[in-house]
């Protein structure tokens, strides 16, 4: 079997990045639903995250973990707030994938109503620091 693996530069390391890999990370409902939100907004935190997917936070931090070390996601602290984003550097054909699917889905249950639910909380950290 040949597998084609496409490799992008990320502070200075290469990285390698499978289709395997990909569609692994996001075969859990749980992690399609977070990039999901992640896509159409751009950047969030933990928090937010655990209000629309109601979920507990140990639930969340290891799908994004495990979303973040397949290289499809980028963290970054800000006080006592942990933020992912999707990684800004990932393959054309990724990126293509991402795009169709929130355009394919992004208006069916259960997306719809995480955008909804994220909509809903009050106090959102990026909101509070700005």
């Amino acid at each position: 079997m040949n597998i084609s693996y496409n490799v992008y530069m990320k502070k200075g390391m290469y990285m390698i990045v499978a289709a395997d890999d990909f569609y692994s990370a996001m075969s859990h409902p749980m992690r399609l639903r977070a990039v999901m939100l992640l896509y159409q907004h751009e950047e969030l935190c933990v928090c937010e995250l655990m209000h629309a997917l109601d979920e507990q936070q140990p639930v969340i931090s290891r799908h994004l973990g495990q979303l973040k070390s397949s290289g499809l996601l980028e963290s970054r602290k800000q006080g006592q707030w942990v933020y992912y984003r999707i990684n800004k550097n990932l393959p054309d054909w990724v990126q293509h994938v991402l795009l169709e699917t929130v355009k394919g889905i992004s208006q069916q249950l259960p997306y719809k109503n995480d955008t909804k639910q994220l909509n809903t909380m009050k106090d959102r950290p990026l909101q509070a620091c700005n």
